[in-house]
């Protein structure tokens, strides 16, 4: 889609199929850079109750003489005093479904008012990532997949010539965004006999294609033995499909920088190995690898932004499948870092695959690591699917993170990370076992984790109740890439 910043003074003359404005459930007064007769009509439809202002209210007016524009879209946005994030948003996402099931090519927003706090940039920014992954469609294994929508240009209108880079900055910004949330989606949304842990490697390698910046490196299981990578490698043992270990090191900022490091659990299919999942829903678990999709769509986005910071992902991908090889519960294997672990459920396969990437991550000398992993169903029972759970070891990287969320509109909530907690995850026999029982399970896998994580600022995103919807709407949601992307560029800043 095509993202364009316009100035007009009368919208009168703005050529579009579809020019669309908000209207407040209390508005006044209508645009002075309405035409006369077009406010008066609006006026008139608040007058008969046609048009309320409530939120997400949508009407459409038709042949109005006195614009050039084919057609308006008029969206509700609640009372003025209640306008914010959310309600901005709410606007941005009413106006997507109603121009994305219409015949309307080309759209001219009218933005109904700035939210106190918040910059041109990012209003722009949040129109054109709004739009951009509206955009998306599933199409791979379909043999007639759905028809893309018409809609292929859009220009966000601004009445004087001030702050036109910012606002121009905050469209890139956004279409960056939204492209890299509808790669993640797509990534997550592909079966698992498509996307399997070659098939990540595969995309990783597209992306330092032709980028000098940029540099990927894929490890076989043969190199991550020699490591000894022993945790990663026993999630890998049940499967035909050989574990990969990739890297994608992007560098935009300064070479003395340290790089940010970003670590996504790719388990591709997880059938809970030897401990076996039920039967119901187990198709979903080819989304245990939203994590590695999360970091591929950020990385995607920094490159096409060429953004100025330093940045690691390290995706550690396998499959976890039964057979007469699969590691079994009570087997002790051996960590990179040197740790023996008790692997009490093989189930609990995420941390193993993700400890030693924290290992491996520390060669970089990091300034932070962030790793990201749908990890726990513990995460849903106590966020539900609104927020990701997060937890750190360093509380200034914690708070930039939670920031980061709610700017982005891709949240987060803190969970704490005691030591008090470690204790469920004693051993008789290793040094710590893989589970600490059904208590706290969110806290005690980031515990786990955070043995592994201790030479370095850590953050841990458990977005097992955000990574994909359930249901008729089944499917991959690409977070929490602009949460990332809003962490990663606000830091370069």
């Amino acid at each position: 889609m095509n993202f364009k910043l316009s100035i007009a003074n009368d919208y009168a003359r703005v050529k579009t199929d579809c020019l669309v404005l908000g209207c407040f459930s209390d508005q006044k007064r209508w645009p002075g850079s309405l035409p006369t007769t077009t406010r008066k009509q609006l006026t008139a439809l608040q007058g008969s109750g046609d048009l309320s202002g409530k939120p997400e209210e949508t009407r459409w007016l038709y042949q109005i003489s006195s614009v050039s524009a084919g057609r308006i879209l008029l969206i509700g946005c609640g009372p003025r005093a209640d306008w914010d994030e959310k309600g901005y948003r709410a606007f941005l996402g009413a106006a997507a479904r109603q121009l994305l099931r219409s015949p309307v090519k080309t759209a001219a927003f009218a933005l109904p008012g700035k939210v106190h706090g918040r910059a041109g940039g990012w209003h722009a920014s949040q129109l054109a990532s709004t739009l951009t992954t509206s955009t998306y469609r599933y199409h791979r294994t379909l043999s007639k997949p759905a028809a893309k929508p018409s809609l292929h240009r859009v220009n966000l209108l601004q009445d004087s010539s001030r702050g036109q880079a910012q606002l121009k900055a905050g469209l890139q910004r956004g279409q960056a965004i939204g492209n890299g949330i509808n790669t993640a989606r797509e990534l997550g949304d592909l079966p698992g006999n498509i996307c399997t842990p070659a098939y990540l490697a595969q995309r990783a390698r597209k992306l330092a294609k032709g980028q000098a910046s940029v540099t990927t490196r894929v490890l076989e299981e043969k190199q991550m033995e020699a490591l000894g990578m022993g945790a990663l490698l026993s999630v890998s043992r049940g499967s035909e499909q050989a574990a990969k270990l990739i890297t994608i090191d992007y560098r935009g900022g300064d070479k003395s920088t340290s790089p940010v490091a970003l670590v996504g659990k790719g388990i591709t299919f997880d059938s809970g190995g030897i401990s076996l999942k039920p039967g119901a829903r187990m198709d979903e678990m080819k989304y245990d690898m939203c994590g590695a999709a999360s970091v591929i769509g950020t990385m995607q986005a920094l490159i096409e932004l060429q953004a100025p910071v330093n940045v690691v992902a390290i995706i550690p991908a396998s499959e976890n499948l039964p057979s007469g090889s699969a590691t079994k519960p009570g087997d002790i294997v051996t960590s990179m870092a040197g740790l023996t672990i008790e692997v009490l459920n093989t189930d609990a396969e995420g941390r193993l695959v993700l400890c030693d990437a924290l290992s491996y991550a520390g060669k970089f000398k990091p300034s932070a690591v962030i790793d990201i992993a749908t990890l726990t169903g513990a995460c849903i029972v106590a966020l539900g699917h609104h927020n990701a759970g997060l937890l750190s070891n360093h509380q200034a990287l914690a708070d930039q993170l939670l920031t980061a969320g709610r700017d982005s509109g891709d949240t987060a909530w803190q969970l704490p990370l005691e030591k008090a907690y470690q204790k469920q995850l004693h051993s008789n026999f290793a040094d710590l076992a893989n589970i600490g029982g059904p208590a706290a399970g969110t806290i005690t896998a980031a515990c786990f984790l955070s043995r592994f994580a201790e030479k370095y600022h850590w953050a841990h995103l458990d977005i097992a109740g955000v990574a994909w919807t359930q249901g008729a709407k089944k499917g991959a949601t690409g977070r929490p890439v602009a949460l990332l992307l809003e962490y990663l560029l606000q830091a370069a800043n």
